[in-house]
């Protein structure tokens, strides 16, 4: 018997020990009748308070022990209101921002004046999603101002003309199934460029970019079979009903905001037509499904959904819970699937507070959808920014051009990105968050059965028969798919992404160790790997 399970049989025989028969007795001997009953038990009352305030206490004072530091910033705001978010606000005819209207917007948010919020002009009928969610406290986790994140590229920087280069070959492969990648030539001509441009950071091979790593993160199990997540293909067990996942997609070929007078009107927040669907619901084969299934899901879905297939299936909890050897006892309260479901849905708005303070207090960065306005208009010879030369010469640029008779970047939805700052991803935080809390409570290198594909009509699954796909792999691979198909539906950039998955892994991980304070069983630790390939003990 190793010696995790010796801890545990010796304290389940001692609290044996402690309810016999004869210690009950003694229990009940020694307890004093009437008052004295009532008092004892007011007593113990005390004591539990105490103990249940001992616990807040200390988790309210790990997370203000724990190290503060300034966010640092990419310098974007001093370049002009052109250079920063402003989707929503009034825009004259080249599309930049009014000064005085960023003016109020800005003030608001440095001040956190509700007044000033409120003045805040609009250039049409959308709302702008939330400023004040920013200045939101939490009762669990960290502070939303105390976790730091890496800069987001900046407006001119060779990084960033390499994530525009990217999502213009994403946007002008949209429709290419991901089984196709190994064969089309235009995805062998994307992987190409990426390969050469000095700012790409996403995954190589041997230095270059292939048809293989295009396009995905750089999560450990992100590169491993398939491009979509078994977790995205597999029925829901929304018991006691069965859901295929087949989705609603997009027509394909279809593409909004690609000449000036529409994208001009959504930037001053103007209401727009629905998005044209396809007339049959298919599993997720192409970038274009993929982006649909992030337009229209709610914030931690993906997440619950796998949550409740790793229960069907029978996957082992973590090795340190107890209750994957406990000879008389299951968790359920504690440990088992109503705190499991509980803590994947807790995290994400968590993690979502951090994210909104980033957003809107910090970053204010660009979304790429007013950034491929500043690169059309420049294209026509109406507006001169400062943009990187590997943009400019970019053959994903040229084809863009060619196919839409502008530079705009084309968006999948209608109405384009939501009214809120670019960096991080929303999405891509609650994935991050919502995958490493799974990947804690349950054994990552379970091996999932019965892996399955879509044929090529998106009709049916059809055994997959390559390397087998684990939990841990499959987890990394669906929050990396829930973060890059905003990236596919052109509303974030690659590196909002990636920020905002390693956001909502870090909010994650403080939020388990607060909840390691709640529980009574004796655990030795929750594993897990981090997206990096590290593995840690909470």
């Amino acid at each position: 018997m190793d010696r995790r399970r010796f801890v545990m049989r010796a304290a389940q025989l001692a609290a044996s020990a402690a309810l016999s028969p004869a210690a009950l007795r003694h229990a009940s001997a020694s307890e004093p009748d009437g008052t004295k009953g009532a008092a004892g038990r007011s007593r113990r009352a005390i004591t539990r308070a105490a103990e249940a305030f001992r616990r807040r206490v200390e988790a309210a004072r790990s997370e203000r022990d724990a190290e503060w530091k300034e966010q640092p910033l990419n310098g974007d705001r001093e370049l002009g209101p052109w250079a920063i978010y402003a989707k929503g606000l009034p825009h004259n005819t080249h599309g930049e921002p009014d000064a005085a209207a960023c003016h109020i917007l800005a003030d608001g948010l440095a001040t956190g004046s509700q007044e000033r919020l409120e003045a805040v002009p609009l250039g049409g009928y959308v709302k702008l999603a939330d400023p004040q969610a920013a200045f939101a406290f939490d009762l669990i986790g960290p502070d939303a101002e105390q976790l730091v994140i890496p800069p987001p590229p900046s407006f001119s920087s060779e990084e960033q003309a390499a994530e525009m280069v990217e999502l213009y070959w994403q946007a002008l492969l949209r429709d290419v199934p991901f089984d196709d990648y190994d064969t089309h030539p235009l995805v062998a001509r994307a992987a190409g460029e990426l390969s050469k441009l000095p700012g790409y950071r996403g995954p190589r091979r041997n230095g270059q970019v292939t048809p293989r790593t295009i396009f995905r993160g750089g999560t450990r199990g992100g590169l491993v079979g398939p491009y979509i997540s078994q977790f995205l293909w597999r029925d829901l067990p929304w018991t006691p009903i069965r859901v295929v996942q087949k989705i609603r997609t997009a027509q394909p070929q279809r593409d909004y905001l690609t000449e000036g007078e529409k994208w001009l009107a959504v930037q001053n927040g103007a209401i727009v037509e629905d998005t044209q669907f396809s007339e049959k619901p298919t599993y997720i084969r192409t970038p274009r499904d993929v982006t649909e299934y992030v337009h229209r899901d709610f914030t931690y879905q993906a997440f619950l959904g796998a949550c409740l297939m790793l229960f069907k299936m029978s996957a082992p909890l973590d090795g340190g819970i107890p209750y994957g050897y406990s000879i008389s006892q299951a968790g359920f309260v504690t440990f088992g699937p109503a705190d499991i479901i509980h803590v994947v849905g807790l995290v994400a708005n968590v993690a979502l507070k951090s994210a909104w303070y980033q957003k809107w207090r910090c970053h204010m960065r660009i979304r790429p959808e007013e950034y491929g306005g500043r690169v059309a208009m420049q294209m026509a010879g109406k507006a001169k920014y400062p943009l990187h030369v590997d943009l400019l010469n970019s053959t994903a640029l040229e084809l863009t051009r060619a196919r839409q008779k502008s530079g705009f970047l084309s968006q999948t939805y209608p109405e384009g990105a939501p009214l809120h700052p670019s960096y991080p991803a929303g999405h891509a935080v609650i994935a991050g968050a919502c995958a490493t809390v799974l990947k804690a409570f349950f054994a990552e290198k379970f091996v999932i059965q019965k892996p399955a594909v879509p044929a090529a009509d998106g009709q049916s699954l059809v055994p997959w028969t390559g390397i087998d796909l684990t939990v841990g792999n499959e987890l990394d691979k669906l929050a990396e798919n829930i973060a890059i198909g905003r990236h596919f539906a052109g509303v974030h950039w690659p590196s909002d992404g990636r920020a905002g998955l390693r956001l909502g892994e870090e909010v994650a991980v403080a939020v388990l160790r607060e909840v390691r304070l709640t529980s009574h069983e004796i655990v030795s630790g929750l594993n897990l790997t981090l997206f990096d390939g590290r593995r840690i003990t909470i």
